[in-house]
């Protein structure tokens, strides 16, 4: 029998609690990327690109962080 299983016969973990564990990574995932690209976009502006090409990989850095936080907390 999986964990998840277990602790649902058991009542120890209530569907809300999932509601608000999803949530908060969704939150998660825009305050990552968010921070990402607020980064690079000071970076860009510091040194004058007339590019921003580090706001747009930053914000892709940010964006595969956030995955891989997502995942990694969904696995547990």
């Amino acid at each position: 029998m999986a964990k998840d299983e277990q602790k649902q016969e058991n009542g120890n973990e209530k569907p809300a609690n999932n509601y608000i564990k999803f949530t908060g990574m969704g939150f998660q995932m825009i305050a990552t990327i968010g921070l990402f690209t607020y980064a690079g976009y000071k970076i860009d502006e510091s040194a004058h690109h007339a590019t921003k090409w580090v706001t747009a990989v930053l914000s892709l850095v940010g964006v595969f962080v956030s995955l891989y936080l997502v995942i990694r907390s969904v696995k547990n």
